[in-house]
């Protein structure tokens, strides 16, 4: 099966499909962190042109569109204020940006490939477009991570969990409960990009669920 993961550089989800035997590409503005089987541009022209080998079009879209900017806990950054000292996007600027990400999202929920998936922070495509299909967490998948995550689906089953743990909090000195790994690691230029990374249960979880779905949908229609 031809599979494209758009928006991920780590390759994370596309070597757990291609560990099953699917043709996986991932796809992202940035280089692939192993420099595998993956298409360095603009993923929609990826989605168009189909596998790169030969032009064949895709089974299945996997999609993690960028969320800094449709992620509800923005939403104060949205509001006139005065310009952030770190260069962060506000008012109408950040508004601006909201829109144009709202559009690429939508560009890849529109697209012409039978089965996706998109995935995204709970945020403001839940009332620009629709609510998610689905909301999973790390803790179903093996991973002691509080991370909520919305799933948009075409074609495909819910994620069915495969490891429930305990999840992990930590206290402030407020007495707030937060999520442990939300300070970790700890601040460096990266830091947004390894958040981003797709826990390795759940990507593991998409290629065997979603992988053999796709199969069986794909035999019926055959």
């Amino acid at each position: 099966m031809n599979v494209l993961i758009a928006c991920e550089c780590s390759g994370t989800v596309r070597n757990a499909f291609r560990a099953l035997g699917h043709e996986a590409w991932s796809c992202d503005l940035l280089p692939s962190e192993d420099m595998t089987y993956h298409i360095e541009g603009d993923c929609l022209k990826a989605i168009a042109a189909g596998r790169p080998t030969d032009g064949q079009p895709w089974d299945l879209l996997i999609a993690h569109p960028p969320c800094i900017y449709l992620t509800v806990t923005a939403n104060k950054w949205l509001k006139d204020q005065p310009p952030r000292k770190s260069g962060a996007l506000v008012g109408a600027e950040r508004r601006a940006a909201q829109q144009d990400a709202a559009k690429f999202f939508m560009a890849i929920a529109e697209s012409n490939v039978p089965r996706i998936a998109i995935e995204n922070p709970v945020g403001y495509m839940s009332t620009y477009w629709r609510k998610p299909d689905q909301i999973i967490q790390p803790f179903q998948f093996g991973h002691p991570e509080p991370k909520k995550t919305c799933l948009w689906l075409k074609n495909l089953p819910k994620l069915v969990p495969t490891k429930i743990v305990e999840p992990e909090y930590s206290v402030t000195r407020s007495g707030k409960r937060i999520p442990t790994w939300y300070h970790s690691p700890s601040p460096s230029p990266d830091r947004q990009k390894k958040r981003s990374v797709t826990f390795q249960g759940i990507a593991g979880a998409m290629a065997d669920q979603w992988g053999n779905a796709a199969k069986t949908i794909q035999g019926e229609l055959l």
